[in-house]
């Protein structure tokens, strides 16, 4: 009777510890980030084959939508000169890419007027496709990048004399190194 007894306890242990044994064989796949198409509006003006991107959510919502595309404006790389100073700056905000996202796409939230909006990119180069300023009237601005890589620097974004008030900015970009960050500015 004790030796049943006892063999039927070895096997009840050696029963238990199988679930165990099977559990550590379990391998945990990462697949990366989850990527889909840039959603654009009707009229959107860019005619080219957008990349698929991880899209961050805004962290704030936007008010505006936008209602009518203006025409498209080709970047063109005007270098800053010198920093605007803290005082002439009405609004900053920033995002950083990594390299392990690819194409990215994030919104900055605005919401302030402004007469020059400025891009800051620091860490490293950045490859951009495109920014989309949307004003408080609906009218939106495509800045085309062309995906081409923008070493680090402050550029003059859009330049609007008359003053207009941003709403929020859309852009598509990927860290050409490790990683890269990109700042917009609106100055008075």
């Amino acid at each position: 009777m004790k030796r049943i007894l006892a063999v039927s306890l070895f096997v009840l242990a050696l029963v238990s510890l199988v679930p165990q044994s099977e559990a550590a064989r379990v391998r945990v796949v990462r697949r990366g980030p989850h990527r889909t198409t840039v959603v654009v509006h009707r009229g959107f003006p860019l005619r080219r084959a957008l990349p698929a991107v991880v899209v961050r959510a805004p962290r704030v919502a936007f008010r505006v939508t936008p209602r009518v595309f203006l025409p498209p404006v080709v970047f063109g790389a005007v270098v800053v000169g010198e920093r605007p100073l803290a005082a002439a700056r009405v609004w900053e905000d920033r995002e950083v890419i990594g390299s392990e996202e690819g194409w990215t796409e994030f919104t900055l939230n605005a919401d302030q007027r402004g007469r020059k909006l400025l891009l800051d990119v620091t860490r490293g180069p950045a490859q951009i496709s495109f920014a989309e300023v949307v004003f408080e009237n609906g009218e939106a601005q495509v800045v085309d990048f062309a995906d081409k890589v923008h070493h680090e620097g402050m550029f003059t974004l859009l330049d609007f004399a008359d003053g207009r008030k941003v709403d929020h900015v859309r852009m598509v970009a990927k860290a050409d190194g490790h990683e890269s960050e990109i700042a917009l500015v609106l100055v008075s």
